[in-house]
């Protein structure tokens, strides 16, 4: 699995002009998902991004989770994170798993968040979706489970 981590002020999602997820301050996740991703790839990123500290404490130091500071987690599966752009002009998403596969484990991986205590908001997996937010920072990073 990678993830995408965007710390966020605020973030919605809307599909076909209606607001499906939005939060105030958190994570906004792009969730990519591959064919050999399993529970226990689930597992690991969730706890990661449960504590992963990249809000600010009282001294302006990255020492504060998610958890710490109440925030909320916008998840957009996002099968794009595993387009591979290195030859031609068109990526090619071969290594993104299929949709059954993934809408599975991207609902998983959401439950995995709420198990940690989390407020999850979601799009509408396979749907076009607009998303917009504030990012904070800002702060991007990239979170893998191999």
């Amino acid at each position: 699995m990678r993830v995408v981590v965007q710390r966020s002020l605020a973030a919605k999602v809307t599909v076909a002009g209606e607001t499906t997820g939005e939060i105030e301050q958190g994570f906004v996740l792009l969730v990519g998902i591959t064919h050999d991703d399993t529970e226990k790839d689930v597992q690991f990123l969730a706890e990661k991004l449960a504590n992963l500290r990249i809000f600010e404490d009282e001294n302006d130091k990255l020492n504060l989770s998610i958890k710490d500071v109440g925030g909320e987690i916008l998840s957009i599966s996002q099968f794009t994170l595993y387009g591979d752009c290195r030859k031609g002009r068109r990526p090619n998403f071969m290594d993104a798993a299929k949709p059954a596969q993934a809408e599975q484990l991207y609902n998983r991986f959401n439950d995995a968040l709420r198990e940690q205590g989390l407020t999850v908001e979601t799009g509408i997996f396979g749907e076009m979706m607009d998303v917009t937010f504030t990012n904070h920072g800002p702060v991007t990073l990239i979170v893998e489970s191999k």
